[in-house]
């Protein structure tokens, strides 16, 4: 399986041919291949997560493409045919296996509502978990997206979730509100986190992909 990394947080996974698409937000600029795509997931409503635009594009070209996602999405992309997923749930869109941890997005603020959030787990190997620190128990993850800036992270409690998934490789994702240098200061102290496993850390900029 190959996977690879768009601006913030948007994702493709690429296996047998076909193509899995996570998360394209209003920070990632369109995605130009389109072909074989067989499904979306949508981890929460943030706008950074999803747009009308995106998925304007992809049913376009890929008509009746099925879009997972938590119940909040499916209130906040009204006209959309989503199809709603939830902690515990398990969908198997051929090629891919998904399953779904979480339930609820990091806290902002107090003022601020806390929305729907789901974690997904593809094919028992990768994993992302949105904008949380949901971890995927007693799961054995190969490569996990680990969110790097947000105004809901602190770098320590992102640490603490590497440390906790303890996956064989990491790289950092949701990082288009960074400057270069904060990017990479982030990036570090991930890197440090993954090692304590065992596991390595990949430095994947946009349109950068790595196999599994």
């Amino acid at each position: 399986m190959r996977v690879t990394k768009f601006e913030h947080a948007a994702l493709t996974l690429q296996s047998d041919g076909r193509k899995l698409i996570i998360d394209p937000g209003s920070f990632t600029l369109p995605l130009a291949d389109l072909a074989a795509v067989v499904a979306v997931v949508i981890t929460h409503e943030h706008p950074d997560h999803w747009t009308p635009d995106h998925l304007d594009r992809i049913l376009a070209y890929a008509p009746g493409t099925p879009i997972y996602a938590p119940e909040g999405v499916a209130k906040a992309a009204a006209g959309y045919d989503i199809i709603v997923v939830a902690p515990g749930d398990r969908v198997e869109v051929e090629p891919f296996r998904l399953e779904f941890f979480g339930g609820s997005h990091a806290v902002i603020h107090e003022s601020i509502p806390v929305v729907d959030n789901v974690g997904v787990l593809v094919d028992d190997e990768f994993y992302y978990p949105g904008d949380s620190y949901a971890v995927p128990h007693g799961r054995d993850v190969k490569l996990l997206a680990a969110p790097v800036g947000a105004p809901w992270l602190k770098i320590g409690e992102a640490m603490d979730f590497v440390l906790s998934v303890a996956p064989g490789q990491a790289f950092g994702t949701h990082d288009m509100t960074l400057s270069v240098i904060g990017r990479d200061m982030g990036r570090a102290r991930l890197k440090w986190a993954v090692e304590q496993g065992g596991g390595t850390f990949l430095a994947l900029d946009p349109g950068e992909s790595t196999d599994i």
